[in-house]
């Protein structure tokens, strides 16, 4: 499901079913992978399974289920992990979240550096723009690549992120989905954090919690 040379890999990681994504381009065999919650052997050995060079890991944000897979992963492939600055606490105490929840993770890694909105951020022959979308979490972001964005937690099929969690905020949250997110095309492809890919124009139409 891409419209463009972009190619892009669901898998469902961790026991939050998070979406992990590896994105590539298919004349360059160069990508990323957004978001590895948990289960690193799987995420590489569907790598190895694409023939992909990894260039970089990013977050959409860094809430443990996001980046628990974070620190084996840069053992096993020389790519830098990028993220917002402010989410740099939840990467801090990254483990400790986990703990509270009932779940065990390593310590991830500090971002190797920060993104903020605008930045456009190139692979292979693709770039993909920074989009900053704060309201789940305050360091949250989008990526932007033509008519396809990963919004991580910020807008979900029929749903939207919690923001009931620490620095979390709904009034910036819907600020972020209307003035954002619901400006693009309505044929964008909207990769999810968890749960079903959606389109803007659905969610636009759909969206009980967010009207534009």
């Amino acid at each position: 499901m891409t419209a463009t040379k972009l190619s892009v890999e669901l898998l469902a990681v961790g026991p939050l079913m998070t979406n992990c994504y590896i994105a590539w381009d298919e004349g360059t065999r160069e990508g990323v992978i957004i978001d590895p919650g948990e289960d690193a052997d799987v995420i590489l050995a569907k790598v190895k399974a694409l023939g992909i060079e990894i260039k970089l890991i990013l977050a959409t944000h860094c809430h443990f289920d996001h980046i628990g897979a974070m620190a084996p992963l840069k053992r096993a492939i020389d790519a830098e992990f990028l993220a917002h600055e402010g989410d740099l606490f939840f990467v801090e105490d990254g483990k400790a979240s986990a703990r509270k929840w009932g779940f065990d993770i390593e310590q991830p890694p500090l971002p190797d550096r920060y993104i903020e909105d605008g930045d456009k951020i190139a692979v292979g022959n693709f770039t993909l723009e920074v989009l900053h979308t704060p309201g789940h979490s305050p360091g949250g972001v989008s990526f932007l690549h033509e008519k396809m964005v990963f919004a991580g937690d910020c807008l979900f099929q029929g749903s939207i992120g919690r923001t009931d969690f620490r620095m979390g905020s709904l009034e910036e949250l819907t600020e972020s989905i209307r003035k954002r997110l619901y400006t693009l095309p309505d044929n964008t492809i909207v990769y999810t954090g968890h749960g079903p890919i959606t389109t803007i124009g659905e969610e636009k139409m759909h969206n009980p919690f967010v009207r534009s």
